[in-house]
C-alpha cells in the first residue's frame, strides 16, 4: 500500500491533530458552562435580619479552636463551646457578638445541663437570649 492510499484508509492522523487542537478550547468552554450552574451568592436573611451567608463561627467572638456550633433558633441563639479553651466572659462577650447581629440587646444568657457528657467532653451549652 503506498502512502496515499495509505492516508486515506486511515484518516486517524489528521482528526486526531485536529482534535488535539481543539481539545483545550473545548475543555474551557466545558468548565465555564459547569461553572456557570452553580448557586449563585445567596440573598437569604436568617430570623433577626442576619444575612444567612454570614459566618457565625466568627461573628461569636470566640477563639475557632473554643466554638462548636452557634445555631439560631427561635428563642434567639444556641452556643456550644469548650469554656476551657476560651478566655473568661467569653459566654458574655460571644453573647453580645450575637445579638449585636440582631441590633439587639442580650435578656439572659441560659445554661444548660449536657445530656450525653461524652458526646463532646468538656463542651458547655449556653442558649443567649435576646431582647
Amino acid at each position: 500500500m503506498n502512502q496515499p492510499q495509505r492516508a486515506a484508509a486511515f484518516p486517524t492522523d489528521r482528526v486526531s491533530a485536529r482534535a488535539r487542537r481543539c481539545i483545550a478550547p473545548l475543555s474551557l468552554v466545558s468548565l465555564m458552562a459547569l461553572a456557570a450552574c452553580g448557586r449563585a451568592p445567596t440573598d437569604d436573611i436568617l430570623r433577626g435580619g442576619i444575612p444567612a451567608m454570614t459566618d457565625l463561627h466568627q461573628a461569636s467572638t470566640l477563639p475557632p479552636d473554643s466554638v462548636r456550633t452557634v445555631a439560631r433558633r427561635d428563642f434567639g441563639w444556641r452556643l456550644i463551646y469548650h469554656p476551657a479553651r476560651a478566655p473568661a466572659g467569653a459566654d458574655r462577650r460571644a453573647a453580645h457578638a450575637l445579638c449585636g447581629l440582631e441590633r439587639r440587646r442580650v435578656a439572659r444568657i441560659e445554661r444548660l445541663p449536657r445530656l450525653d457528657p461524652r458526646a463532646d467532653p468538656g463542651a458547655a451549652i449556653i442558649d443567649i437570649i435576646c431582647a
